[in-house]
């Protein structure tokens, strides 16, 4: 997100609630090392929260090509970043994007961009897994799409169970994918492989 993305009017109006926060967490946002904190914290809630902002559908329309082949499409490893939306802590992780065309194939940077566009939101990664694939399934439209999706979450690692190595994996599929099996085990094979 550039710098002309971000609306000044909600920067103040979340940097004022975090110098309050700051205050009641026992601390002083006035002294030195805090200073710029709530306007820096507000830039990075916005710019965290960006997703809320695009609209997925709109992006996956800008980049649909006609394609004649009828053989699953991946996009593997897309990295993303989100917040929990029970405790506004980060989870961050990996997903893999499958889909078998119908007639169109969607840009590369887009399947990446519409998980940005959903990761960058309060979320769930159940709710997450399940909006990229749906989007692709819908959108494109697609035959099958499949989605894996890998995260570490900072709410199970620095706080309340504190399980350092704890790692969530969540899968959707839709269409093909959900009536044929051989399909699915060959997108796990896939991706599977370094």
């Amino acid at each position: 997100m550039e710098r002309k993305d971000y609306d000044q009017t909600k920067i103040d109006q979340l940097a004022s609630h975090f110098e309050e926060i700051i205050r009641l967490l026992g601390d002083d946002p006035s002294r030195e090392g805090l200073l710029k904190t709530p306007q820096r914290a507000a830039k990075a809630l916005y710019y965290a929260t960006s997703g809320y902002r695009l609209d997925p559908s709109e992006i996956m329309r800008q980049a649909v090509f006609t394609h004649d082949g009828s053989r699953m499409i991946i996009v593997k490893d897309i990295e993303f970043y989100s917040l929990c939306e029970h405790h506004i802590l980060p989870f961050f992780g990996r997903m893999s994007v499958g889909y078998v065309p119908k007639g169109n194939m969607l840009g590369l940077s887009k399947v990446a961009r519409v998980v940005d566009a959903y990761a960058r939101r309060l979320q769930v990664q159940e709710r997450l897994t399940a909006q990229v694939c749906r989007e692709i399934f819908e959108t494109l439209p697609a035959e099958g799409a499949i989605v894996s999706c890998t995260a570490g979450h900072l709410c199970m690692k620095m706080r309340g169970v504190e399980k350092q190595d704890a790692m969530t994996t969540t899968t959707d599929y839709l269409g093909t994918f959900a009536t044929d099996p051989a399909l699915r085990t060959e997108f796990f094979n896939l991706i599977s492989q370094k």
